[in-house]
């Protein structure tokens, strides 16, 4: 070996920990990364089904004649 190739080499042995480590945390924030965008895209889906069933359900419609209760309050407003 050169001595340029051996002394590379104890530089690199000097910084392993640091190299390591750092290799560590990029790795580390990758993961949390991918996670983060893999749950954001789900809840995406998710919400624009749920938007889009919605929009889509059929509403149910309830009819109700309310002159007698009208008659009534009006009937107890005017005794007042």
């Amino acid at each position: 070996m050169s001595q340029a190739k051996v002394d590379r080499y104890k530089q690199e042995k000097a910084n392993r920990k640091k190299t390591m480590a750092r290799n560590r945390v990029k790795r580390i924030c990758g993961m949390v990364l991918g996670w983060a965008i893999a749950a954001l895209i789900l809840c995406w889906a998710g919400y624009n089904g749920y938007r889009y069933y919605e929009s889509h359900r059929p509403t149910e419609t309830f009819f109700c004649d309310t002159s007698d209760l009208s008659d009534y309050i009006q009937a107890l407003n005017s005794e007042e």
